[in-house]
């Protein structure tokens, strides 16, 4: 009976000591889904062409805005920006489209959406909705890409990626992002977000 109790209370600590190291890793990620912006673009096809013409439009739209953030403080300045060159970007992305040869037509909105964990060599975004910027190439039923629009993460030097997160993040949020050794708590993240994100 004492070995069941035993059991019993190692669980129970166990869990709780699970909960208390997630918990402020759970609000310094509600930080960061405040804090950045982010990048998602679809393709029409899972063509080879198509795949790469994504990637020709990431890099013209990622051009056009590491121009436009150079103003940009923050997140919601990075976001107003985007919201008030909106077809301008539509038009630079359309205009790659037409440049490789194609006639797909392109969307371009500003939206809430739920991102899974995304792991790239310097660090890692948590789960969770955020503020996106969309571009649908055609159909946009090929593959899509996604990333970090503000700060600029997406295609950059370690070394630059590294300032910007820095110059853009609060030190608990930056912490997040390049902190290892935390699979299990982006997991516990991820299975909240989703159940959140299938309730909004």
């Amino acid at each position: 009976m004492r070995v069941k109790w035993l059991i019993k209370a190692a669980c129970v600590a166990f869990a709780l000591s699970v909960i208390y190291s997630v918990v402020p890793f759970q609000a310094n990620c509600s930080g960061l889904y405040r804090d950045v912006f982010r990048l998602h673009i679809l393709a029409d096809s899972d063509s080879p062409a198509d795949q790469e013409l994504k990637l020709k439009v990431r890099d013209r739209v990622l051009e056009t805005t590491k121009k436009l953030f150079e103003s940009a403080e923050n997140k919601y300045q990075a976001e107003k920006l985007v919201r008030d060159n909106l077809q301008a970007i539509a038009n630079t992305a359309y205009r790659e489209v037409l440049d490789n040869g194609s006639t797909y037509t392109v969307t371009a909105k500003v939206t809430k959406m739920y991102f899974t964990t995304r792991r790239y060599k310097n660090y890692t975004l948590p789960s969770g909705m955020y503020d996106a910027l969309r571009i649908t190439i055609g159909s946009g039923r090929g593959h899509n890409w996604w990333c970090v629009m503000y700060p600029s993460l997406c295609v950059a030097p370690e070394h630059e990626t590294d300032s910007r997160a820095r110059k853009a993040l609060d030190e608990n949020e930056y912490g997040v992002v390049r902190e290892e050794h935390t699979e299990y708590k982006f997991k516990i993240v991820e299975i909240f977000e989703k159940i959140r994100s299938f309730f909004s």
